[in-house]
C-alpha cells in the first residue's frame, strides 16, 4: 500500500531517538549499530526505485509479489522499532512512578519480540534478541534487494513513461451522448452571455470532476454547439494534459488558430505569435485535461490572452478544483459534473450493448442489465465500458457470471475504466496515496467523517512527522483537502463554518481502491452464528467484518498476527475474544463500535502497538479494565454512547496514558473519570461531565479543577452539569484561558444523551461567578450557554475579550427578563441565537448594546456612523413564549446608528405574543429571508399588506411563514 511511503517512514525511524537508546543504554553482543546502518542502507536503495515498482505493479504480478515480500519484512521493521520504542516509554514511565517512593534504579531492559517462527510473544533479554531479530530481517531484506536486479527498475530521479492518455479531440458523437442536456444548457449559456466581471481579460469557465465523470464529452458538446459557433468564429481546442509543456501548449494554440509555427524554443516568440494572431479577435479556448496549478507556468498565457476580443471565453477541464481557481475560475463559473440518473445510466448501457438496433433481444437481459447498470452508480465511463463488454455475451449465464464478479476481474474494465483512474493516483504523492488506499477498509457509501479519518491515518504512522501529534493533524488535514481537490471525494456534508464534516467515496473509486489493496485489504461477510472463517492470506492487514451476528468474534485466528486493522461494520459481536487479541500483536486500530461487546478482556493490554480503539455504541458495556493502561501508544480513545459504563481504570494507572491525544465520551453519562485529569497529553476531549450522573456516588468524580493541566486540548468543549458546582472559585481553576479551545459549550445540566431535569429556582449569583471563572482564550470562535439562571445581562463579563466570536447561543434562560449585554459590540458576530427564554417580555436597545446617553452621543456627533453588529448574518428567537414588543432605535437616534447590515436570515420561532418589529429592519439591505413559525400574532399582521410591521419586511424577498398555532 503505497510502499513509497512506507519505506521512507522506516528509513526516518530507523535513525530516529529509538535507536540512539540502544546505543546509549545497552552494550549488544552482536553489534546492532552497524546490522541498523546495514538495514537503512538496503531500504534506501530499494526506496530509490519504489516509484516504478508501484507502477508496474497493476499489469506484472511478480512485481505485485516483490512488493508485498518488501511490505512483509517493511512491517517486521516497523514493529521491532515499536515495540523497543514502547519498552523505553514504559521503563520512563515506571521510573517516575518509582522516584515518588523509592530511589532511581538501573533499569534492566526487556522486551516483548515476536518469534520468527510462530509469531507468539515472550519476554527475553533484548540485548540479545534486538540484534537478532535485525540480523534476521537484514537477511531478508538482502534477499528482496537482491531479486530487485532482476526487474530492472528505473530509479525516480529517471523521468517514467507516462501511461498513455489518449489525446481527446473537439469532435463528439452527440448520439451517444446522455443525460448531459442540462450541464449543457448551463455551459452554453456561460459561454455566450455577456458578462460585466471579465475585469478586462477573457472569462474563464471549468468543468470540474473526476476521471471518466465526462468532462471533455460535455466540452465537445458545448464546442460543437450552433450558438457556440455563431458567437465565436475563432474557437481552439487544446489537449493539455501531462505533463504540462508550455512550448506544447503554445504550438497548439497556434495550430488551431491555423498560424504558421516558428522554427523556435523560446516561448517568447510563440507567446508573441498568439498575441498578433488573437489581438481584438472575440475567440473561444478549450484547455482540456488540464492538470498543472503552477501559476507561474500559466501567467505568460493568461496575460497574452487578454488582448483577445470582449467577450472572450476560456474553457477549462480538470480533476483538481485548484487548478480551476488558479487559471482564474470562479465558484459561480465551476461546474461540479455529477453522476448520471440511473434511467439516463441505463440507456446508456444498453445503447451500447445492444448497438441500439436489437432493443426487443435485450428484454432476457433486462433483470441482470439493470443490476450492472446499479454498480455502476451513475459513471458514465464504467456504463460504456461494461455495455460494450456485453456486446458479446450472448448468454444468460454469461451475464450473470459478469454481475457476481469483482468489477476488477475484467481485463476492460481495468484498462479502460480504472485507467483515467490511475493517472489521478499517479500523480497523488506517497502520503496522499497511502492514505486514500486505507479508504478501502470502509465499506461502500459508509460516511466517512473527516476527523475520523485523520485519526485512522495517524493510528497507523500515515503522518508521521518530527513534533509531534499536533503537527501530525495539519498534515492529516492538508492530505485530506488534497485527496478532496482531486475528486476522490463526493457528498459533503459541512458544519455551520461550512468546512467540510464528512464525505463519502463514488462506488467506483472504491472499487479502484480495493483493487489497488485486494491482496492487503479484506472485506469478510459472515452469514451465520457460530461460523468460524479464516482469511485468505497472512498478507491480509486490514480487515473489514461485515454483518457478523449476535455471538463471539467469529474469525479464526490462525492467520491474524499481520493485521493492523479490524474493524467491524453493520455486527452484533458479544466479545472480542482472548484468543484473537493474542494473535493480533500488530494491531493499530480495533474498531468495535455499534456491537453488543459486555466485556473488554484484561489481556487487551498486549496489544502494545495498538493506537486507535472504538468502544462506542455498546450499550451494556459497564467498565473497562486496568490493563487498558498498559496500552502504552494509544492516541485515540472512543467511548460516545456506552450509557452504562460507569468505571474508567484506576487514576493512577491512567497516568501511563502519556500518548492519548483524543478522548470521546459523549453520551457516557454514568462514567466516574476521575483519572481523565492525569491525562495531560488530550488534545480532544469532547465532553467533560462533572460530578458524574444523577443521582450517583459523586465520589471519584471531575470537579472543574480537573482541568486545570490539560492545557493542550483544543478545538471543542462541552462541559455539562456546572449546577453541581459548589464552590464557585471552581471555574478560575480550570484555566481555560490557557487551552487553545475554539468552541466553548457551557452547560448547567447536560443535553448530550443524558436524562435531563429542570433545576430548582435560584439567583442565577453562583451562576455568574462560575461563568466569570470560566473565561476562555481570546481567540474562542463559538460559544453556546445552557441552563443558566441568570435574570439580566446573559452574558459573563468576559465576552467583550472575544474579538474572534462569530457564534452565540444562549439557550434556557428560565429566568431571564432583560436581554442585555454587548451583543452589537461583538465585531465578528455571525450567528446569534436565543432559546427558551421564558420571561423575556420586551426587547430593546439593551440588545444592541448600547446605552440611552450613547445614543444621545451618537445624536449630536457629526463623526462617522455606529455601526452595530457589523457582520451578523443570522438571527433567531426560539420559544420566548412571554415576548410581546421589540423595540428598536427610535427618533433621529437612528440616522447615525446602522443596525445589522449584513443580516440575511431571521426566524422567530414560537414566539406566540411577539406583535411588534423594530423600524431599523426596513434598512437590512440584505435581509433575504424571514422565517416565522409558531408566531401566531406576527403572522397575522405580516399577512395584512397594510400593516406597519409588513412594510417593516416588505422588501425580503423570501417570506416564509408556517401558519400553525400553539
Amino acid at each position: 500500500m503505497a510502499e513509497e511511503a512506507l519505506v521512507s517512514f522506516l528509513v526516518e525511524q530507523l535513525g530516529s531517538f529509538t535507536f540512539q537508546h540502544v546505543e546509549q543504554h545497552v552494550k549488544l553482543v552482536m553489534n546492532v549499530k552497524n546490522e541498523v546502518a546495514t538495514l537503512t542502507l538496503n531500504l534506501k536503495t530499494i526506496q530509490a526505485v519504489l516509484a516504478d515498482a508501484e507502477r508496474r505493479q497493476v499489469k506484472e504480478d511478480s512485481v505485485r509479489c516483490w512488493l508485498n515480500d518488501l511490505k512483509e519484512v517493511s512491517f517486521e521493521v516497523d514493529d521491532v522499532v515499536d515495540e523497543w520504542s514502547t519498552e523505553i516509554l514504559k521503563q520512563q514511565i515506571e521510573n517516575q512512578g518509582d522516584n515518588a517512593i523509592v530511589p532511581k534504579k538501573k533499569v534492566c531492559f526487556s522486551i516483548p519480540f515476536r518469534c520468527l517462527c510462530t509469531g507468539q510473544v515472550t519476554r527475553i533479554i533484548s540485548r540479545h534478541d534486538i540484534a537478532v531479530r535485525i540480523k534476521e530481517l537484514n537477511k531478508k531484506l538482502a534477499s528482496i534487494h537482491e531479486r530487485q536486479i532482476f526487474f530492472e527498475f528505473l530509479k525516480k530521479e529517471i523521468e517514467f513513461e507516462q501511461p498513455e492518455r489518449l489525446k481527446s479531440l473537439s469532435i463528439v458523437d452527440e448520439s451517444g451522448t446522455f443525460g448531459r442536456d442540462h450541464d449543457k444548457d448551463i455551459l452554453v449559456s456561460q459561454l455566450v452571455s455577456e458578462n460585466s466581471q471579465e475585469r478586462g481579460g477573457p472569462l474563464v469557465i471549468s468543468i470540474v470532476g473526476f476521471g471518466g465523470i465526462g468532462k471533455t464529452t460535455l466540452a465537445q458538446l458545448a464546442y460543437s454547439d450552433d450558438k457556440v459557433k455563431e458567437c465565436f468564429r475563432t474557437r481552439i481546442w487544446v489537449c493539455v494534459s501531462e505533463p504540462f509543456v508550455q512550448i506544447a501548449v503554445a504550438k497548439a494554440i497556434l495550430e488551431g488558430l491555423n498560424v504558421s509555427v516558428p522554427n523556435s524554443n523560446e516561448l517568447e516568440t510563440f507567446v508573441r505569435h498568439i498575441s498578433d494572431s488573437i489581438e481584438g479577435k472575440k475567440f473561444l479556448l478549450v484547455l482540456d485535461d488540464v492538470w498543472d496549478s503552477n501559476h507561474r507556468k500559466w501567467e505568460p498565457f493568461l496575460t497574452t490572452l487578454r488582448c483577445g476580443g470582449s467577450g472572450s471565453r476560456i474553457l477549462v477541464t480538470t480533476r483538481i478544483t485548484h487548478v480551476a481557481s488558479t487559471l482564474g475560475a470562479t465558484t459561480d463559473h465551476t461546474i461540479h459534473l455529477k453522476e448520471l440518473g440511473e434511467e439516463t445510466c441505463r440507456s446508456l448501457f444498453y445503447h451500447i450493448a445492444f448497438f441500439d438496433g436489437e432493443r426487443k433481444e435485450s428484454k432476457k437481459f433486462k433483470d441482470i442489465g439493470n443490476e450492472i447498470v446499479r454498480r455502476c452508480k451513475g459513471f458514465p465511463l464504467a456504463a460504456k465500458t461494461l455495455g460494450s463488454l456485453m456486446r458479446y455475451k450472448k448468454t444468460v449465464q454469461q451475464w450473470e457470471d459478469v454481475l457476481n464478479s469483482k468489477i476488477w476481474e475484467f481485463e476492460e474494465v481495468e484498462q479502460q475504466v480504472f485507467q483515467p483512474l490511475l493517472l489521478s493516483y499517479y500523480d497523488l504523492e506517497p502520503l496522499s496515496k497511502r492514505c486514500l488506499l486505507y479508504c478501502a477498509t470502509f465499506p461502500k457509501d459508509h460516511k466517512i467523517v473527516k476527523d475520523e479519518l485523520i485519526e485512522l491515518w495517524m493510528s497507523q504512522d500515515y503522518l508521521k512527522v518530527k513534533g509531534g501529534t499536533k503537527e501530525d493533524k495539519i498534515v492529516g488535514q492538508r492530505c485530506f483537502e488534497n485527496l478532496v481537490l482531486r475528486s476522490f471525494f463526493q457528498d459533503f456534508e459541512k458544519d455551520y463554518q461550512r468546512n467540510i464534516d464528512s464525505c463519502k467515496m463514488h462506488d467506483i473509486v472504491h472499487d479502484f481502491v480495493q483493487y489497488l489493496t485486494k491482496d492487503e485489504c479484506f472485506s469478510m461477510v459472515v452469514k451465520g452464528a457460530n461460523e468460524r472463517m479464516e482469511l485468505p492470506s497472512d498478507e491480509v492487514r486490514h480487515l473489514s467484518l461485515m454483518f457478523a451476528p449476535e455471538g463471539p468474534f467469529p474469525v479464526s485466528s490462525l492467520n491474524c498476527k499481520s493485521l493492523r486493522t479490524l474493524t467491524a461494520f453493520e455486527s452484533k459481536l458479544t466479545s472480542i475474544g482472548v484468543e484473537l487479541i493474542s494473535q493480533s500483536k500488530s494491531l493499530r486500530t480495533l474498531n468495535l463500535s455499534e456491537n453488543s461487546i459486555v466485556e473488554v478482556p484484561k489481556e487487551i493490554g498486549g496489544l502494545i502497538h495498538l493506537r486507535y480503539l472504538d468502544l462506542s455504541q455498546n450499550r451494556e458495556l459497564k467498565e473497562l479494565p486496568d490493563s487498558l493502561c498498559d496500552l502504552y501508544n494509544l492516541q485515540t480513545l472512543r467511548l460516545v454512547g456506552c450509557f452504562k459504563l460507569v468505571k474508567f481504570p484506576d487514576e493512577e494507572a491512567m497516568r501511563k496514558l502519556t500518548k492519548l491525544k483524543h478522548l470521546y465520551v459523549e453520551g457516557s453519562c454514568r462514567l466516574k473519570s476521575k483519572g481523565i485529569g492525569r491525562l495531560t497529553g488530550l488534545q480532544k476531549l469532547d465532553v467533560f461531565h462533572l460530578n458524574g450522573y444523577w443521582g450517583e456516588d459523586k465520589e471519584g468524580t471531575l470537579k472543574l479543577q480537573d482541568l486545570k493541566n490539560l492545557n493542550q486540548l483544543e478545538g471543542s468543549l462541552y462541559i455539562a452539569h456546572l449546577e453541581s458546582v459548589e464552590d464557585a472559585s471552581e471555574g478560575v481553576k480550570a484555566c481555560l484561558s490557557e487551552k487553545h479551545l475554539l468552541h466553548l459549550d457551557l452547560d448547567f445540566l447536560c443535553h448530550n444523551g443524558c436524562e435531563k431535569r429542570v433545576r430548582e429556582e435560584g439567583t442565577g449569583q453562583n451562576d455568574r461567578e462560575i461563568l466569570n471563572g470560566l473565561q476562555p482564550h481570546g481567540d474562542l470562535e463559538s460559544l453556546t450557554i445552557r441552563n443558566c439562571q441568570l435574570a439580566t445581562s446573559p452574558c459573563p463579563d468576559w465576552i467583550w475579550s472575544l474579538h474572534n466570536l462569530t457564534s452565540l447561543v444562549l439557550q434556557h434562560y428560565r429566568n431571564c427578563e432583560l436581554l442585555s449585554g454587548p451583543f452589537g459590540r461583538l465585531p465578528s458576530l455571525e450567528t446569534l441565537a436565543f432559546v427558551e427564554m421564558g420571561k423575556v417580555k420586551k426587547v430593546g436597545v439593551e440588545l444592541l448594546g448600547i446605552e440611552e446617553r450613547e445614543l444621545q452621543s451618537s445624536s449630536s456627533s457629526s463623526s462617522s456612523s455606529l455601526i452595530l453588529f457589523p457582520k451578523l448574518k443570522s438571527l433567531r428567537f426560539s420559544n420566548l413564549f412571554k415576548w410581546e414588543e421589540w423595540e428598536g432605535v427610535g427618533g433621529d437616534f437612528q440616522n447615525n446608528i446602522t443596525i445589522m447590515p449584513s443580516l440575511s436570515f431571521l426566524q422567530f420561532h414560537y414566539c406566540p405574543k411577539l406583535g411588534t418589529l423594530p423600524d431599523f429592519l426596513r434598512k437590512t439591505p440584505l435581509l433575504s429571508l424571514v422565517h416565522l413559525y409558531g408566531s401566531e400574532i406576527l403572522e397575522d399582521r405580516v399577512r395584512d399588506k397594510t400593516s406597519e410591521e409588513w412594510a417593516k419586511i416588505s422588501h425580503v424577498p423570501n417570506l416564509d411563514i408556517d401558519f400553525r398555532r400553539i
